[in-house]
């Protein structure tokens, strides 16, 4: 059964940049937190202990500001099946006044932990995921 994932996220003065709100380099930093929790909760463990995933590509649109103490709600999910070594990730993180203030999109690549070889994305890892 393909899996979403949904979680909430506060912004901290240390997330601020010079301009007062969520730096964007923060912002990439919680596409891979949130992402890395969404393998860690629905992987297979197995799958966990012999399998990273390095992203290969960001496509972001930043659509709103977000300011230190406010929340917004990650949502992640993987919209295709695989293509070889690398699927697509989709996130939005949407503010408490219920707009998308940033949408990304980022190609994940599979590497096998003992050999350090990317690989094609093995049916049975994708199953948890996608259709």
């Amino acid at each position: 059964m393909p899996s979403s994932y949904i979680c909430q996220i506060t912004a901290t003065p240390d997330d601020i940049d010079i301009l007062g709100h969520v730096n964007n380099a923060v912002w990439v930093q919680w596409m891979e937190r949130v992402s890395v929790e969404h393998w860690n909760r629905d992987a297979d463990p197995a799958h966990v202990d012999a399998y990273i995933w390095v992203v290969t590509r960001h496509e972001i649109d930043y659509r709103g500001n977000v300011t230190a103490g406010d929340s917004v709600t990650a949502r992640t999910w993987i919209a295709e099946a695989p293509r070889g070594a690398r699927f697509d990730r989709m996130m939005e993180f949407t503010g408490t006044d219920g707009k998308v203030k940033v949408a990304a999109k980022s190609t994940w690549a599979i590497i096998d932990k003992a050999t350090g070889r990317i690989l094609r994305v093995p049916p049975e890892v994708a199953a948890n995921f996608v259709d």
